[in-house]
């Protein structure tokens, strides 16, 4: 399942589940966590995001792990989510927004999904997060297949999660339609952000934050 999705051998298919345990004995340990990054096996890199210590690495310490992250589990499920719970995230996902490449702009507006969903509103600028939904409707059709998915989810956040603009969120997802991903080997996906606002609003989940954004 991992490699159809991108993973590269070395890679054990270890469940994500079975993880956990191995990371209630360790806990936070970033000298290890920079040791198992750095041996490029996918389930070392995966387990990294659990037991990292964001608050102690810089800017340059996630670039470098994003360079690495060389398809979307690593970049937004590894990287994008470590960030977010760093000092120093916005700062870093908005230069990834802008650098133009696939996975750091995924990673990027990953990291603003992970962030909405945690952060109280008022930790945000509202006329910056307005800017960037202006920006999806304005480009994500145009960008590369998996930011595009990233954009998608962030639509999604913003109308879910940040209550000063979720009209217009919501608004923005209904002028924006069905966004069409490409993947290599297998069918298209159809995403479609204004449906699922709606389908979370109808169940009451408008306003929603997690606790922690690593389980």
């Amino acid at each position: 399942m991992y490699i159809s999705n991108g993973a590269k051998e070395p890679v054990f298919g270890v469940a994500t589940g079975a993880m956990k345990p191995i990371a209630k004995k360790i806990k936070l340990n970033q000298p290890l966590a920079e040791e198992l990054y750095a041996t490029g096996n996918y389930d070392a890199m995966y387990f990294v995001g659990i037991i990292a210590e964001p608050k102690a690495m810089s800017e340059s310490d996630f670039d470098r792990w994003m360079d690495s992250a060389y398809f979307y589990m690593l970049s937004d499920y590894v990287v994008a989510v470590t960030l977010a719970e760093a000092d120093i995230a916005q700062e870093v996902a908005d230069k990834w927004i802008s650098s133009g490449k696939a996975l750091r702009m995924s990673g990027g507006w990953s990291c603003y999904c992970w962030l909405l969903g945690n952060l109280q509103d008022h930790e945000f600028s509202e006329s910056k997060i307005s800017n960037m939904l202006d920006m999806v409707e304005n480009t994500i059709h145009d960008s590369p297949e998996r930011t595009k998915s990233a954009m998608n989810n962030f639509l999604y956040s913003v109308g879910i999660s940040y209550l000063p603009l979720n009209e217009k969120a919501v608004e923005t997802a209904k002028a924006v339609g069905t966004v069409e991903v490409k993947r290599d080997k297998k069918k298209s996906s159809f995403l479609n952000a204004y449906e699922s606002i709606q389908k979370e609003m109808d169940k009451g989940k408008l306003g929603f934050k997690r606790k922690y954004v690593r389980c």
